[in-house]
Formats: C-alpha cells, sequence, structure tokens
C-alpha cells in the first residue's frame, strides 16, 4: 500500500470509530411524561352547535368556543350582520347567559368590534358557571328591539 492510500483508511477508519463511539446503536429511552392520575382530570375538546338568528333585519350567528369544566372563562364567538340597522350597542349591557335554574349572569368583558357599522364580530367572555348547569341559555336584548335566544346543553 502505498501513503496515500494508508492516509485515506487511517481517516476512515478514524471516522468510523468517532461515529460509533458517539452514536452507538444501543436501545434509545424514550421519554415518558409522569401523570399524577389522582390529580388529573380529563379534557376533550368539545365542538359546540352554531346557532344563527334572522329576526328585524338582522343576523346574528353565535359559536360557543369554550364552555369546558377547566376553563375559568366560558366565551361565545358573535357575529351580526345587517344592511338597515346600526350595530351600536353595548354588548356588555345587552348580553346574559342564564342557567338552568334561571339564574342570570353578566358578561365580564367583549373583545371585538367597536359599536357601529353593518357589521360587527368579536367574543362575549362569562365567568365559568359552577356548579356546572345541564344548559346555558344566552341572551341577546336591543337589537332592532328583538330579544335573541340561543340555547345549549350543557350534560
Amino acid at each position: 500500500m502505498n501513503n496515500k492510500t494508508l492516509t485515506i483508511l487511517t481517516l476512515v477508519l478514524a471516522f468510523l470509530g468517532g461515529f460509533l463511539f458517539f452514536y452507538r446503536g444501543g436501545p434509545t429511552k424514550e421519554l415518558v411524561p409522569v401523570v399524577n392520575q389522582a390529580n388529573q382530570k380529563t379534557t376533550t375538546k368539545q365542538t359546540w352547535e352554531t346557532k344563527t338568528e334572522e329576526q328585524a333585519n338582522v343576523t346574528v350567528v353565535i359559536t360557543p368556543i369554550d364552555l369546558s369544566l377547566n376553563s375559568k372563562e366560558w366565551k361565545f364567538d358573535v357575529v351580526m350582520d345587517t344592511h338597515s340597522v346600526e350595530l351600536d350597542q353595548d354588548m356588555i349591557k345587552i348580553a346574559i347567559i342564564v342557567d338552568d335554574q334561571g339564574k342570570e349572569y353578566k358578561p365580564i368583558r367583549w373583545e371585538g368590534a367597536e359599536a357601529g357599522g353593518h357589521h360587527r364580530e368579536g367574543v362575549l367572555i362569562f365567568s365559568q358557571i359552577t356548579p356546572t348547569p345541564k344548559s346555558v341559555e344566552l341572551k341577546i336584548s336591543s337589537i332592532s328591539d328583538v330579544v335573541r335566544s340561543f340555547i345549549w346543553q350543557l350534560k
């Protein structure tokens, strides 16, 4: 063998040796998170039905975003469309949810379009109701002097 072949062979063996040293082909360990099953809550993502109501030239579409037991806030996506009425209502003042016992809850905030115009979209946010009722009704009043009602069964 000549010097050039011997040098190449030495470099290849050094490379393979280093590769085997750092990347041994032994079994790899998979890290599995430890879960305390006594305190574990089962969470399932639930999809809620979208409800639409068309009255007095205004279409209101409501979709619950989160009504889970694990959430401190219950959220409803609200979309309003019209071609003839000004949508200038204060959503905090005109919306409530009512539980299956008739108790009313006011929203804690509105995250969305400011009052005015013919199209508004946003999220009405309420504090979680505990204990969880069997159903909730979202009522929105004072849009074209109509009370709109949307009901979802929770249990």
